[in-house]
This record gives structure tokens, C-alpha cells and sequence, in this order.
């Protein structure tokens, strides 16, 4: 990904979780520990000097992951969690906010408003797609155009949004081949960036593995984005 994002010119943050705290089940792969996860992210960091961005739960996480990474994530199930916002905003690191599934777009910028309390306005905002039944999610792609009046740089979430949550007896299933259709949709819609999980063997990721790219198929979607936001810049143009 290091050197595709050069080839490219693109701007890359590497996104690993430091621990999986919402997980269907208790079974489930959660972390290796704090202290271990962090220090691998920070690792991560030094050698391939790439900004990180990470999920935190609590006050305490906001505390401990903003000593390594550049972005402190807030997870979709816990985006109106007010004092969760206000201890990511209060470290001054770069908060990137996951629309709930169960939350409209309209209503994100009451929740950009609790950080930019602490003074802080280093936002993005994400689409991770919005709750359809018990087991589907559906991107609705006008909340792109919505989440972008609040002025802050809008990312689409491209592999949970073809999550299926919890339909294979406690994990979530996916469907990958809808990847590339819903992200060139996000394209010419003008979003800013794309959060895009990727393995060379999903089938061995110890989460989602059911809703991941394989990176081999991760260059040509590159370049299929890039394309699609170049047309789409020159139609704004026009």
C-alpha cells in the first residue's frame, strides 16, 4: 500500500485496530493487549513512516492511542457518545467521526460540534453505510452530499459498507464483489478519501474477513477511483 500510494500520489494512512472491543461474539479475535498492539502500530509507524489512525472506546483509549497514532477514530455504535468525542477532540489529533448505521447525515454535524467544543477542527467524517433489516446495510449515496455542507473532508467507507452484520452464526458476512460499483459511486460523488480494508489472503484476516479487498485487486480500483474523481472534477468545472 506504501508504494502503491506513491505510485500514485495519493495521501495514505494505515488503519489497524489496537483492540476489537465491539464484536458480535465473545469468541471473536479482540487484541494481542494494549501495550503489544500499540507498540506493533508504532513499529508500523517507524519503519514504513506512514500516519496511522486507530479506534478508541473510552476516554482512557483516546489517552493512550494518541500517544502513537495521527488519527483517533470513532466508531460508528459509538458516534454520539459525547464524552468519548470530547476526549478525542481534547488530545488535538485528527478525530475521524463513522456515521452509525442508525444515524441520518443531517445529524453529524451535532456531532463535529462536540469536538470543535474543545477547540478542535481537525474533523472527517465517514459513511459506513445505514441499517436495512437485521442483516444488510445500504449506502445511501445522497448522505455523501449531505456530510459534505458541514465543510469537512467526507470519507467513504467502502468494505463495511458491504458488510452483512451477523449473519453467519455471530460474525458478519459481506459482499466484496459490490466494492468497487459503491466506491466509484462515492467517486463521482466527490468524496474526499476512501477507508478500504485490505488482505492478500481474507480469508485468514482475523476480522471481516468476509467484506475485505484482496490486495491484488486493490491498484486497479486505484486507478479506477482516480479516474472516475478526475471526471468528476472537470464536470464541477464546466
Amino acid at each position: 500500500m506504501k508504494k502503491l500510494s506513491e505510485k500514485y500520489k495519493l495521501p495514505f494512512i494505515f488503519k489497524s485496530s489496537f483492540i476489537k472491543a465491539n464484536r458480535t461474539s465473545s469468541e471473536s479475535f479482540r487484541t494481542l493487549g494494549i501495550d503489544e498492539a500499540l507498540y506493533i502500530l508504532m513499529q508500523a509507524k517507524k519503519e514504513f513512516e506512514v500516519p496511522l489512525l486507530t479506534d478508541i472506546h473510552s476516554e482512557l483509549d483516546a489517552i493512550l492511542a494518541a500517544e502513537v497514532v495521527d488519527v483517533l477514530q470513532i466508531p460508528a455504535f459509538l458516534c454520539r457518545q459525547t464524552e468519548l468525542l470530547e476526549a478525542a477532540g481534547e488530545t488535538g489529533k485528527i478525530v475521524n467521526i463513522k456515521k452509525g448505521q442508525f444515524m441520518s447525515p443531517e445529524d453529524m454535524k451535532y456531532q463535529a460540534k462536540k469536538i470543535e467544543a474543545t477547540g478542535n477542527k481537525k474533523i472527517f467524517l465517514t459513511e459506513r453505510g445505514t441499517t436495512f433489516g437485521y442483516n444488510n446495510l445500504v449506502v445511501d449515496m445522497r448522505s455523501l452530499v449531505i456530510m459534505k455542507r458541514t465543510g469537512y473532508p467526507v470519507i467513504f467507507d467502502a468494505t463495511h459498507s458491504v458488510q452483512m452484520p451477523s449473519v453467519e452464526k455471530g460474525v458478519s458476512g459481506g459482499n466484496p464483489e459490490f466494492i468497487a460499483p459503491l466506491s466509484r459511486a462515492a467517486a463521482a460523488s466527490g468524496v474526499d478519501g476512501f477507508f478500504i480494508e485490505t488482505h492478500p489472503d481474507p480469508k485468514k484476516a482475523l476480522s471481516d474477513a468476509a467484506s475485505m479487498l484482496k490486495l491484488d485487486k486493490m491498484e486497479n480500483l486505484i486507478k479506477e477511483l482516480l479516474y472516475v474523481n478526475k471526471v468528476h472534477k472537470l464536470h464541477n468545472k464546466s
